[in-house]
Parts: C-alpha cells; sequence; structure tokens
C-alpha cells in the first residue's frame, strides 16, 4: 500500500531490502511500515518495533541481542519433518536423528532450548571438546538420542564419555587421528566398559564456499581410506571390532552447491559398505554440517547462500543413500546430521539505535573566484563549470588530476592551509556531482562504478563489530541489515554503517541488495525520534567468536515467546556485561582499581586541588562507570 504522503510503499521496502528472499518466512512488513516476526513461520506475528519499545520501557538500552525461541522450535521441527517426509517417500528404512554442534552456539539458554525443544524428535548434541562435552552432559539426558563426541581427546574427556555410556546415553567416540584409538581402547579396558566408536573419514569430495578446506583428501580432520583400513584392523586384534558403529565425514559449513552435497553422501556410502563387508555392524552414517543458510536470498550457489531448499537438502540425501546402498543389499543405517548454522542464525536478531551521522553533502561554490586565487583552483572552478554527462570520466581524471598538484604544493609550502580547505571543497563538489550523473548513464565506466559508495553517508550504530558480527570483519560474511520501523517512508540516504569501536575496521561496507550485494544501505533521514535497526540471521557462531574490542562486552540478551493468538511473554533477561565484568575477564583487578582511584582522589584533597565533597563525586562517578553498560547509554 503506497503512503499518499511520501509516493512509497511498504512493498517498496520490502523489494530493495530483500525481506522476501532471506526471510524464509519469519520475516516481513506491516502495512504500518514495520518489521514483523513471524515466530511459528505462518501468519501470527510480533512488531519488532513494538519489542524494542518494550524492551525501553524495562529499562534494557540498546543493542541487545534478541532471541525468539519459537523460531528456534520451528527449524528443529522443519528439520526432522523434512527428513521424515523423504524417508517416507523413497522407502528408507532407517531413522533420522538430529545432532546439534555445540561450537556452533554454546550460551547455556542455546542449549538447554535445543535439548527442550528437540526431545520429542530424540534430537542429540555434538561435543568438539571436554568442556563441550560436560555441558552436553548436563543437558540431555535421552537414552535414544546421540551424543556425538569429535575433536581432540584426553583420558579425562574418554572417560567422561565411558560414563556417559555406562548411564545408558549413546555416546559415540569418532576417531579424527590414529593416535586416539588406542587411547579409547586403554581407557574401555581400564573402566570395563564397550564403546561405541566411529571414525571420520577425509572423502575426495572438496565443496565450494568459505568453509571448504574441512573437506578434501588433504583436511585437516579425519583418517584417510588406508587408515581406515588400519583402524578396522587393530579393532578386530583387540576384539572390538563390533564397537565400530559410525561413519562420518564432513566437508564443510554452509554448503551452497546441492551437487557436492550429493557426490558427497555417494562417496560415503560406498565407504559405508566397505565397512559393513569387513565385518564391522555399523549402523549410522553422520553427514556432518553444511546446510547452508541463505543469508542473501540469491537462492544461488554463492558463499553467503544456497541454490536448494531444505527439502531438496534432505531428498537429494536420502535418494542417494538408497540408490547406493540398494546396490549392495546394505541394511539402510540411522542417518546423523549436524546441523548447526541452519538450525540457529534465525533464531537470533541483532537491535540497535543509530547514535550520529556524517553526511557528505554537496556544497555551493561561486562560478569564478578571484583574480588573485592560486591557478590551481581556477582550473578546479573551470572543471565544474563544463562538467556533464558526455565529458564526465574526462572532468572526474582532471578533478583528481589537480587536486594531486595541490597536495603536492601544500606538502611543498606553496599553497596555505585555507587553499588546500577550498580545493577540498571543489574536488568533492566534482566528484559529487559525476556520482550523481553516473545514474543517468546508460553505461558506467569502471572507475566511476565505485563513486557512490565513496560518498556513502556514514551512520554510527550503538555496536561492536568485533563482539557482536565478528564474521563480518573476518570473512566478509553478509547478514541481512536493514530498518525495523518507518518502512512506508522513502529512505533517502546511502548509507555504510560504523559501530562506536573507533576502529577503521569497525564497519559494515557490503549489504544485502535488491538483486545482489551492495556496497551501501538506503537509510532514512535521522530526525528527533530513535533510528533502530535490525542485523538478522546471527544466531550461528557470531556470540561465540565474539571479542573484547575497545573492552565492549556481551550485549544485553532478551528471550521472547510467542502463543499462536499472537501474545508476547518476555521468558528471559541477561543484563549485558558491565565495565567491572569486561575489565576482570582481562585481569584487572576492579576492587584493587577502586582502591587505586581513591588513593588518587586522597592526595588531590591533600594538594588542595580538590575538595572532599570533590572526591566523593568522583568516586561515585567512577563507582557508576564501573556499573556501568559498556555500551552507549542515552
Amino acid at each position: 500500500m503506497e503512503n499518499k504522503d511520501t509516493g512509497w510503499s511498504v512493498e517498496q521496502s520490502a523489494e530493495i531490502y530483500g525481506i522476501g528472499n532471506w526471510g524464509a518466512d519469519y520475516f516481513s512488513i506491516s502495512q504500518e511500515g514495520e518489521v514483523l516476526v513471524h515466530p511459528h513461520g505462518n501468519g501470527v506475528s510480533v512488531s519488532l518495533r513494538k519489542i524494542a519499545d518494550g524492551l525501553l520501557d524495562r529499562g534494557l538500552g540498546m543493542p541487545v541481542l534478541l532471541r525468539m525461541s519459537d523460531i528456534l522450535d520451528s527449524r528443529i521441527k522443519k528439520l526432522h519433518e523434512s527428513f521424515a517426509s523423504a524417508i517416507t517417500t523413497f522407502e528408507y528404512h532407517g531413522k533420522y536423528r538430529g545432532v546439534y554442534p555445540i561450537k556452533v552456539n554454546q550460551q547455556q539458554q542455546v542449549l538447554e532450548e535445543i535439548a527442550e525443544f528437540g526431545a520429542r524428535y530424540h534430537h542429540g548434541l555434538e561435543a568438539g571438546s571436554k568442556p563441550e562435552l560436560i555441558a552436553a552432559l548436563a543437558y540431555m539426558q535421552d537414552p535414544e538420542a546421540y551424543l556425538i563426541c569429535n575433536g581432540y581427546k584426553d583420558a579425562e574427556f574418554v572417560d567422561l564419555g565411558l560414563y556417559a555410556r555406562k548411564m545408558g546415553l549413546q555416546c559415540v567416540f569418532v576417531v579424527e587421528n590414529p593416535s586416539e584409538l588406542e587411547l579409547i581402547i586403554d581407557r574401555s579396558n581400564t573402566l570395563g566398559v564397550r564403546p561405541m566408536i566411529g571414525v571420520r573419514l577425509k572423502l575426495s569430495t572438496q565443496a565450494s564456499g568459505h568453509w571448504n578446506h574441512s573437506g578434501g583428501e588433504r583436511s585437516v580432520f579425519g583418517l584417510n581410506p588406508s587408515q581406515v583400513c588400519d583402524l578396522v584392523d587393530r579393532l578386530r586384534d583387540v576384539g572390538m571390532l563390533d564397537c565400530l558403529q559410525l561413519l562420518h565425514y564432513h566437508v564443510g559449513s554452509q554448503i551452497p552447491n546441492i551437487r557436492d552435497i550429493r557426490d558427497a553422501v555417494v562417496e560415503a556410502c560406498r565407504v559405508y559398505t566397505g565397512l559393513v563387508h569387513e565385518g564391522a555392524p555399523m549402523g549410522i552414517l553422520d553427514l556432518g554440517g553444511g546446510l547452508a543458510v541463505d543469508y542473501d536470498g540469491s537462492h544461488a550457489d554463492s558463499a553467503a547462500s544456497r541454490n536448494y531448499s531444505l527439502e531438496e537438502y534432505c531428498a537429494a540425501i536420502i535418494e542417494n543413500m538408497v540408490s547406493t546402498l540398494d546396490e549392495n543389499d546394505i541394511p539402510h543405517p540411522n542417518i546423523v546430521t549436524e546441523s548447526g548454522r541452519a538450525t540457529v542464525a534465525y533464531y537470533s536478531i541483532l537491535l540497535f539505535n543509530i547514535l550520529d551521522e556524517s553526511r557528505f553533502e554537496i556544497s555551493e561554490l561561486p562560478k569564478e573566484l578571484d583574480e588573485d586565487a592560486h591557478e590551481l583552483l581556477h582550473n578546479l572552478i573551470a572543471v565544474v563549470n563544463v562538467l556533464n554527462i558526455r565529458n564526465a570520466q574526462e572532468c572526474y581524471h582532471d578533478a583528481f588530476y589537480y587536486r594531486d598538484e595541490i597536495h603536492q604544493r601544500f606538502k611543498h609550502g606553496s599553497m596555505t592551509l585555507r587553499e588546500r580547505a577550498f580545493a577540498g571543497e571543489i574536488f568533492w563538489h566534482i566528484v559529487t556531482r559525476i556520482a550523481m550523473l553516473t545514474k543517468e548513464m546508460e553505461y558506467v565506466p569502471e572507475e566511476l562504478q565505485k563513486l557512490p559508495s565513496m560518498l556513502a553517508d556514514i551512520y554510527y550504530g550503538n555496536f561492536s563489530l568485533f563482539q557482536s558480527l565478528p564474521d563480518v570483519w573476518a570473512i566478509d560474511q553478509l547478514f541481512p541489515v536493514m530498518p525495523i520501523h518507518r518502512l512506508k517512508e522513502k529512505p533517502e540516504r546511502e548509507v555504510v554503517l560504523a559501530d562506536i569501536t573507533c576502529d577503521c575496521d569497525g564497519k559494515i561496507d557490503q549489504f544485502v541488495g535488491q538483486y545482489t550485494t551492495s556496497d551501501t544501505l538506503p537509510l532514512h533521514n535521522l530526525t528527533n525520534e530513535e533510528y533502530y535497526l535490525g542485523v538478522f540471521l546471527v544466531g550461528a557462531y557470531q556470540e561465540t567468536l565474539g571479542d573484547l574490542h575497545n573492552l565492549l562486552g556481551d550485549t544485553n540478551v532478551v528471550t521472547i515467546q510467542v502463543d499462536q493468538d499472537g501474545h508476547m511473554r518476555y521468558t528471559r533477561e541477561l543484563e549485558g556485561d558491565s565495565v567491572a565484568d569486561v575489565l576482570s575477564y582481562v585481569e584487572y583487578d576492579p576492587k584493587r582499581m577502586m582502591q587505586r582511584i581513591r588513593q588518587l582522589a586522597e592526595e588531590a584533597v591533600r594538594a588542595e586541588r580538590i575538595t572532599p565533597k570533590d572526591r566523593r563525586m568522583i568516586m561515585e562517578a567512577y563507582e557508576d562507570g564501573m556499573r556501568g553498560y559498556t555500551y552507549f547509554e542515552r
């Protein structure tokens, strides 16, 4: 519906931000111009703007990491139901058992809710370290679910897993390097427990995408076929071949191309068949992770997308397993996938407010200069006066030439500071006008294509990229970013986002666009009203990889549940780190720091630089600062 006052519609906003492409039925825009969350993937919805207002009314400031429990429940449900449908369609005889890899998001609440929502499907956990195994044992007590143990294992790790077996859990040790097998054999004999053993295979299949080095014959983890045969021989020699029950592989996270998934399944089934023929009982095939998230909504085989649906993913796996295993009359094993990213990505949204802006605006210039003005300034003004769409590229070259000459003259002392400053105004006036002219060109020369991003406004957001969105900085990961309100208005500004870390890398300058990625994000003019943005699909890895850059700690975290009638309930609130918290993380002692500042203030009193009353106010301010939120507080 078009807003008659602005000539803009929410449908146009939906198009430029691509919410219908990446939202996966969880996000849309209301006719009031606010982003809606559909927690169950259906018509029931709540407004993100309403949620933000409710948080502020409750005293929780921005930024906030918002977790929608119902989305997590929905993701687990869709994964299991999609596999169940494929199993029925292709008459597969094994079961599907999902497993959540804890490393994707180790937060206690995430683990607790996955255990709760996954219980009806016997959804298990994957632990890649001893601390993760300890966490898993506290939340997974289902004897039908799998507890997969990957990663390097010491004796304590193995003992904990063996005790889990003793208590009736299906805890499987996946051998990732040959030396681990002897430790498992030794500790099993010592404790008198028959272990469940798996082996991680290095497939020759290698996927595309950011994480393709997880697969292939030269991958870091796993055994090659020769080492797998040695493992079989060793287990047979010690009378433990019956313990080998699982084959595992992992060709990478965020696999964009369905063809790579199909190829990996077929190769793994061939090896699985060989292990059965060797006499191992087997029974479980663990396909690892890889189910991708369509971050940019392009439905393509690019690093930020995928060219398949969840249903197609499940069907491709089951169909290829049936055809490959049935050739050799191999019983169908239970299937495990370690889908972490696709399970938790949609679950979390980072909300933050915009604090300030730096606008790039064209300045008014005189048509002519005084005769005694520097010759190079006259040359630049001449470029301004002749600039048009036909000679824009030539004027672009001239402007850069004269600017560089002026910089050199200034360095050698033959131009004044004010002359240099005025030259800068003229230069950016020219470049800004050329950028505007490119919108009218049928063909834009390559060197002019980057001008709009060079001239983008900067909006300063109340967040830390390194704490909340580290993959943006580290691997240029794309996440959908958009305003959560004012979507009935046309966004007039082209913007890049900067965080509050005062670091040049603390910015977002690649965005999900209408048809492709964009160097700028269309946003609205700032007013006296708070302006809120959301970063979506951030539930995977971002919380666990975040650091303490600039000592900006964890954000406030709020969890919300929405019932089928649309009634909203705030189920959990976690206050973000205080200044004292983050200082203690990097080995400061806040109490000792208080003592030192108190001594400094008392010395100032003795020297009569401040009064005792001043000292009290200084100490109160310091203590308040220690207790305060690490982010900007209004």
